[in-house]
Parts: C-alpha cells; structure tokens; sequence
C-alpha cells in the first residue's frame, strides 16, 4: 500500500455511514435498559431504525415491532425482526466501506453467490436459545444478574452437544460468560453495550437457521500464507491465516485458514500453539514459511477453507513478503457471508512500507493510520517495539470506532545491516527466541501437565 492509496482510504468516509452508525447506536443504548422500559428518546431511536430499513422487504416486520413496544407485547418474532433490521443497517455500512477500500487500493473482489444448504427442522435447543434472548432484550442490560444468567446454562450445554449448532453454541458460551463476569450489571460504570448488541443480534439470527449445514466447493492448488491473527482469551484460541491460493483452474483469490482450541486461562503466550498440534501441516508451513499444496480442500463462498491437515502437503519455501508483494494485488478478495456483513468484521490483509511509526500512528506521505499495538499476541515474536521500527508490514486493514486502523501480522526492520522478517506464526512449532525458550523450559509444559491429570481423572 503506497501514500495515495492510503490517502485515498483515509478520504472521507461514504456517505451515510455515520448516519446509520448513529441508529445502531441509539437502538443499542434501548438494549441497555432494557424494551421492556424505554423512554421517549430511545422509542425515538428505534423508529429511526424502522425509518432506515424503509423500501427494504424488512420495513414491514420492523416498523410493527416498533409499534409492538409500545403496547409491550413483543415477542421472539419482533425482537429477530429488530435484529435483522439492526443488522441490515450494519451490512450497508460494510458494503459501503469495503467498495471504498477496494477503490483505493484498485482491489477486485468476488460477489456472494448463495451456497447450497441441506435444510433442517428448528431445533427445541435454538428455539429455547431464541427465548432467553428475548428475555435479554426486554430486562436489558442494567438489570442482568447472576440468576437470569444462569438460566441459559441448560440450553448452552445442549448445544454444545449438538455439531450442527456449534457456531450459536459458542457464541453464547462466550456471551453468557461475559455476562456473568461482569453481573450484577447495574454496579459497573461502563457497559460494552455494542459489543453486546453484536453478540445478542448474531445470536438471535442464527437462532433461526436451526441445524441446517452448507455445501461447500472443494479447492486443489498452492496456498502461499501472508501472516496468522491469533485471537485467544481464557477459554479458547484461535488462529486465522490469511493467504493467497493459487488454482490451475481458477484465478488467483485471498482466502482464509481458521484453526481453534479449547483453553483455561494458565495456558498462555507460545504454548497455545501446543492446543493446535492437531494441523502439524499448517503450522509447519507458519513456522518454516513454506507454502502448501491442498487436495480436495473445502472452500465456501466467503474464502474460508475448512481445514482438513490431511488434505495438505508441505512444499517449497515462499516468504510471505514476496507473495505479499508479487500476489496479492492481483488476487481476488472473497465476498462477504451475510452474517459477517458488518465493520467488525472487515480485516483486509496489506503489504505496506515506506512509513516510520509514532506515538502508535503509521505515518506515510503525510497521511496517519492507527496501529493496533496493543492487540500483538504473546505467542508470536511481534512486540510494540520491533513494530514501532519496523520498514514494511503485512497486516490487516480494520475499521472500529469509527476509523481505519492496521493490525500486524508480520513486519521487517533492519538490524544493523541486516534486513530481519518477524512473524506472528513464527513460533508455531515452538519458541525460536532462546530466552522465550528458555523462560518456556523453567515454568514446565502446562500444557502437557493438564492433559496428564486429565486422563488420569478419566481413568478413574
């Protein structure tokens, strides 16, 4: 990404988008305390919300979803008809920003073209899900306490029991977590009312798509991988590659690896690349910069390939810089799922260089660009300093709190005379920092500590 690209995507943003961030916001803040209790400013908001989704074939259910408030008889219908217009609201704004990015940088991109599904009947377990959510949503934030947390644990262990519901089971094994941390709600000074507005809307739509299963494309080629985002709290981790595939018998395009694992909070830092040794390919390949020839590999409309390690092969060296800089521009980037249509979810990969970072701004033709220095993972070599002097970047182009900022995925920097890469990935089959390995060696294998009490509590 050179100065005028970057000018170019630092312009004003589209028109509109921040009109509709606005409603989002107001109905947000009617989530806050609650549908059961709104006062005459956020029934405004949400007839805003109803307004902006007017000539769509949502005006309809939503704006009588307003009306129902009033009368305080909402149901599940109601509130998903609200959550979809919320929604709706937030995918315009992600379409709008990403046809801005692609103009700028001159990127071509995929349109969504709707997979083949195999239809379920709704599952009890979703719709029970639906009613605890509604149940959120009319006593609001303010008023969630430990009680009305609990009373989702039954259906969350059901559902992740269930393969077919794992994506809604997780996410509210996530949100119920959230929530009962930080219960009674009413004592905190500072809600995180959007991201729990994000949360409850994925949850309630994907209530409704039951245990239904998409048919994916399968893809056969060479993946060249640009960098890996680990994302990880106390109870997971989960690591996405970004890369290039290269197809005999299609375009070039970007696509996506995720990988996830399962937790507790004292595994941290390199070890957590320990819970995913089940893709000794893939990590191979982080580790050594290699790229991968995939058979057969499923691929869905939105560029995530379904990673089955088997279906991989280690290959040759390919520095992620080099494909950076050769490959991406011309490959095209994936179309967006539905679901995932909104600005949390924009994460572009880009090579950029030429700059100097301040006060943790990337600086480039005189143009500033946020760099998201505090979101650098401990299991990889990245750090805030290596960042802060590094020459060239591979990253991802985000948009949160109103503005476009750069997480690193990996970066060069000169020592000495030297031109050195460090990567996110690079630890994946193990620290290669002497020092980390060492401070690894003295604090002992949690990881495989864990495992041991855990087969010798399921022998007894």
């Amino acid at each position: 990404m050179f100065g005028v690209q970057l000018g170019e995507l630092l312009s004003e943003a589209p028109e509109g988008v921040a009109g509709a961030q606005d409603v989002v916001a107001g109905f947000d803040d009617a989530l806050v305390v609650g549908f059961a209790r709104v006062d005459d400013r956020q029934a405004a908001a949400l007839r805003s919300l109803a307004g902006a989704v007017t000539g769509s074939p949502l005006a309809t259910p939503v704006a009588e979803a307003v009306a129902k408030l009033s009368t305080g008889m909402i149901g599940p219908d109601q509130l998903s008809a609200l959550a979809a217009g919320r929604a709706a609201l937030l995918g315009a704004v992600h379409d709008a920003l990403l046809e801005h990015l692609d103009t700028a940088l001159g990127r071509r991109r995929l349109s969504w073209v709707q997979p083949a599904v195999i239809p379920a009947a709704p599952h009890a377990l979703a719709v029970g899900s639906r009613a605890w959510l509604g149940e959120l949503a009319i006593a609001g934030w303010r008023a969630v306490d430990h009680a009305l947390v609990s009373a989702a644990d039954q259906t969350v262990r059901g559902l992740l029991a269930e393969p077919a519901l794992r994506r809604l089971a997780v996410l509210l094994d996530g949100l119920t977590a959230e929530l009962g941390a930080s219960a009674p709600v009413a004592t905190m000074d500072r809600l995180p009312a959007r991201r729990w507005a994000d949360l409850w809307t994925r949850a309630l739509l994907l209530s409704w798509r039951g245990g239904e299963v998409s048919m994916p494309e399968t893809a056969s080629g060479q993946l060249l991988p640009l960098g890996v985002d680990v994302h990880e709290h106390g109870t997971a981790v989960q690591a996405q590659v970004y890369g290039v595939l290269e197809s005999a018998s299609a375009p070039a395009r970007t696509v996506r690896v995720s990988i996830a694992a399962a937790k507790v909070d004292t595994i941290v830092g390199p070890a957590v690349w320990q819970l995913l040794g089940k893709h000794p390919r893939l990590l191979t390949a982080l580790a050594e910069h290699r790229a991968l020839a995939l058979t057969d590999m499923p691929l869905s409309a939105s560029g995530d390939l379904v990673w089955y390690d088997e279906r991989a092969s280690v290959g040759d060296p390919a520095d992620p810089f080099t494909t950076a800089a050769v490959r991406l521009a011309g490959a095209l980037a994936p179309a967006a799922a539905p679901l995932d249509r909104d600005p949390v979810h924009i994460a572009e990969p880009v090579l950029v260089h030429g700059y100097r970072i301040k006060d943790g701004a990337l600086e480039l033709d005189g143009h500033q660009l946020a760099v998201e220095l505090d979101r650098l993972p401990a299991s990889g070599p990245l750090t805030a300093a290596a960042v802060s002097g590094s020459v060239a970047c591979i990253g991802l182009l985000r948009w949160d709190a109103g503005r476009w900022s750069l997480r690193p995925l990996a970066i060069q920097r000169k020592v000495r005379t030297q031109l050195v890469a460090l990567h996110n990935g690079d630890w994946a089959c193990g620290p290669t920092d002497p020092k980390v390995a060492k401070r690894q060696a003295k604090a002992g294998d949690a990881v495989a500590v864990l495992r041991e009490r855990a087969g010798r509590l399921l022998r007894k």
